[in-house]
């Protein structure tokens, strides 16, 4: 197949632009700050009493649970409807309208706000399944390196654009004593709904219908969906390197994904960094992560996939054991900038390098489907253990230990990884 328009390549990655704000400043700065600011340390939810931060993680465990509940159903009904660019929507303008919600989140309400997080992660997580899956559809293999990294280009770039503007908002609350409190915090929760919602019209104008599968559902529709996981299952007995490499990636990036939703919650209790000192520190993250993402798809194209992830891995491997050690702000700032170089390039990569070892198949939705239940699965691994771990044996600094153990199992598994892929004509 050839690439599709620049246009159309440019309206893809502008929904990272488009929902980035979510992840800068929902998941990864404002927000963390903003609850750790008004939580108190013993919070009472549900009939029990939770640690501030153990909470939080279990409240990110929870929404990715739902969604690898129901990302099968939706990617089914996707399908054999050809409809991914409605349930990309759908899910977008759920996650939106939570963040709109979160307008209301004070200290009166901790619950609501956790809520409003759980549904605006499951807007976000729904909305990237169907989002993924037009990669391979619009994107030569040779040009999805490029097209990959501009899409995390682009989201970098608009998230830091919008966080800029809110920063600015709350600094000068804060300087010129408007008096206004939480008011500007809360506008910004506002502005990541308005800002995702808007944006994401781009792609939608422009993305083309996604190609229907000629194949008639076996089951239910809402079942259809984990019997075409099995499926997927059991056709990656005959491509051996696309498994290995499911099993490096799920292991690998339940370390990635822990550290961007928890590493605000890290350094706000075991650091005791102020609110501004985090989000400068997020800030770093994501600039540098814009050089990240196209310097290890340089590397890539250079070397090959797996030599690009391997430093990725031993590069996690070293932040983590940093990590433990940090004492001071300064010393957090440079483990950021590493987290930074790395973050973009491995996201990326793993998109990418699942895309090239891909069997030839129209059912592309059902095999970033299986992608992104090991992700979600992953991700709740990893947030559970590190919350469990803070809890109950002795602190956050543990927790990084903890994780540095899962980037260890996928940089082994990696190794037996290779990206020569079988030519094996599926229909799912």
């Amino acid at each position: 197949m050839q690439t599709a328009s620049k246009k159309v390549i440019t309206a893809w990655a502008m929904y990272d632009w488009a929902n980035s704000s979510y992840s800068l400043i929902i998941t990864s700065a404002i927000f963390p700050t903003y609850y750790t600011a008004i939580a108190p340390e013993q919070v009472h939810l549900l009939g029990r009493t939770f640690e501030r931060s153990s909470l939080a993680s279990y409240s990110i465990s929870l929404s990715f649970l739902i969604i690898a509940f129901i990302s099968p159903m939706l990617s089914s009904i996707a399908d054999y409807k050809g409809n991914k660019k409605s349930f990309m929507q759908f899910f977008c303008y759920l996650g939106s309208a939570a963040c709109c919600a979160m307008f209301f989140f004070t200290k009166n309400n901790i619950g609501l706000g956790l809520l409003c997080s759980v549904i605006a992660s499951i807007g976000y997580c729904g909305s990237i399944v169907f989002y993924n899956a037009y990669l391979p559809e619009i994107a030569a293999e040779a040009d999805q390196d490029s097209v990959s990294a501009k899409g995390f280009a682009l989201g970098y770039i608009g998230s830091v654009l919008q966080m800029i503007i809110c920063l600015v908002f709350i600094t000068l609350n804060d300087t010129l004593h408007w008096g206004l409190g939480s008011l500007p915090v809360r506008l910004s929760f506002l502005s990541v709904g308005l800002w995702w919602a808007g944006f994401a019209q781009i792609a939608f104008r422009a993305l083309p219908s996604s190609r229907v599968t000629e194949q008639r559902p076996e089951h239910n529709i809402f079942a259809n969906g984990f019997y075409e996981l099995k499926k997927v299952w059991n056709q990656l007995q005959h491509h051996p390197s696309l498994k290995r490499f499911l099993r490096s990636f799920f292991f690998y990036n339940m370390g990635v994904q822990t550290v961007m939703y928890l590493a605000a919650y890290f350094a706000s209790d075991e650091l005791k960094m102020k609110s501004t000192e985090l989000i400068v520190t997020v800030l770093i993250i994501q600039l540098v992560a814009i050089l990240g993402a196209y310097l290890f798809s340089l590397i890539s194209q250079k070397t090959n996939n797996i030599f690009s992830l391997s430093i990725l891995i031993l590069i996690w491997i070293g932040i983590c054991i940093a990590a433990y050690y940090t004492r001071t702000v300064m010393q957090f700032y440079m483990v950021a900038f590493a987290v930074g170089m790395v973050m973009g390039g491995i996201q990326s990569m793993s998109r990418s390098t699942y895309s090239k070892l891909l069997p030839e198949t129209s059912d592309t939705a059902s095999y970033f489907s299986f992608y992104d239940v090991c992700d979600k699965v992953g991700t709740v691994i990893g947030t559970l253990s590190f919350g469990y771990v803070g809890e109950f044996l002795g602190g956050m600094r543990n927790s990084v230990l903890a994780l540095m153990t899962f980037f260890i199992i996928g940089f082994i598994l990696l190794m037996f990884v290779r990206m020569k892929k079988e030519r094996v004509q599926l229909a799912l």
